[in-house]
């Protein structure tokens, strides 16, 4: 985080720290070139590339796992999860404003996620 230069990184710090406070097992890393967070496996990783916005994508780390038949299930009433497949899914925050609206909801959503890690 020290050396990232990007016109979200304020925004992006307040993800890490949220991501930290998740879940006590919650560690830091980079992969793919980007912060990422991981239990025993990543789970997440910030999508620097994203062309407005903070963008997130949640996954199952990079090996293919066994699911429950429909795949990955998670309580999402705020409607935060586009699903990209049944494993994977990205949560996109137009503004600071809107991250910072939709915290609550998206602590819950990465205490879900993180049970499938």
């Amino acid at each position: 985080m020290a050396e990232l230069v990007h016109p979200h990184k304020p925004e992006i710090e307040a993800l890490r720290k949220l991501m930290l406070e998740v879940e006590p097992s919650v560690q830091e890393g980079v992969k793919w070139n980007a912060p990422s967070f991981r239990t025993s496996e990543y789970f997440a990783t910030t999508h620097l590339r994203a062309k407005s916005g903070l963008s997130v994508v949640l996954h199952l780390g990079a090996k293919v796992r066994q699911l429950p038949a429909g795949g990955v299930t998670i309580e999402d009433p705020a409607k935060l999860l586009k699903w990209l497949s049944k494993d994977r899914a990205m949560v996109e925050f137009a503004t600071a404003e809107e991250f910072n609206n939709s915290k609550a909801a998206f602590r819950a959503v990465l205490r879900q996620w993180v049970k499938y890690v």
